[in-house]
């Protein structure tokens, strides 16, 4: 029978087209391969794996691979990154805001935990453990919003298997009662499954829609504004928190693993 590592040894490169040992000490995961691009021009650098499942790209001790999006993909590349053992995995995703009034489409939220409504994290471990990101690599991220001269929202977001729910009165008073701030696919999974394989993770979240009421439902259209307005920020605002850790060497395990 193979071992963990064995396993995750040939994945890693057969999923992301980069070779374990091209990969940064540092991850930034993302649900769609703009920010790879973006990151990829920036640093004038090439994307791998453009014919894998997951593109990549790698520079100055960064990494970022598009994982694709639902809780299941979230787990395998947090997973498979134990082949690397990185120092530090960001996760940049979008969310759904769920504070009708309060939040806003681009505004910017700094989970504290999840709720682990997915399913995906029961199989790393119990559900009566808490979904929580590393504490130093959220502040080095609150720290660098703020050198953007933006704010943030902060709280607890709820991570769910179910794509198509907007329609689900049931579903959104169910929300409404556990008093989320935002809804997402994967945060809740990332941060278990990270917490079981030792890897220190955080999360930047972007608001991409209004989920609650009907008008804020995510379309084609509203999406494009989003990308075009706030993902350029999103990105920046990701990697200058991770070159933050790098060039203060500080450390962002706050738990004893």
């Amino acid at each position: 029978m193979k071992t963990k590592k064995e396993i995750v040894d040939n994945w890693l490169p057969r999923y992301t087209g980069t070779p374990i040992s091209d990969f940064g000490e540092y991850i930034i995961l993302v649900n769609f391969n703009n920010y790879v691009e973006m990151f990829a021009e920036w640093h004038q650098v090439p994307i791998m794996g453009k014919n894998k499942a997951m593109s990549s790209a790698t520079a100055e001790n960064i990494t970022i691979v598009n994982f694709g999006m639902g809780s299941p993909n979230a787990g395998t590349i947090v997973d498979l990154l134990t082949a690397v053992a990185p120092k530090a995995a960001l996760f940049l995703g979008k969310c759904g805001g769920l504070k009708t009034g309060k939040n806003h489409v681009g505004d910017l939220i700094l989970p504290i935990a999840a709720i682990r409504g997915e399913g995906t994290s029961n199989d790393y471990l119990p559900a009566e453990v808490p979904a929580l990101p590393a504490f130093a690599l959220q502040k080095a991220i609150s720290t660098t919003i703020r050198d953007y001269n933006r704010d943030y929202w902060t709280g607890t977001v709820y991570t769910t298997n179910k794509r198509v729910w907007e329609h689900r009165e049931d579903f959104k008073e169910y929300l409404a009662t556990l008093r989320p701030i935002a809804i997402d696919m994967e945060t809740a999974t990332i941060f278990v499954a990270a917490f079981k394989n030792q890897i220190p993770a955080g999360a930047l979240l972007l608001v991409s829609d209004m989920p609650m009421v009907p008008e804020g439902v995510k379309t084609d259209e509203s999406d494009q504004s989003v990308t075009a307005n706030f993902v350029e920020l999103h990105l920046k605002i990701g990697i200058d928190s991770l070159k933050q850790l790098i060039n203060n060497s500080l450390t962002v395990k706050h738990l004893q693993f």
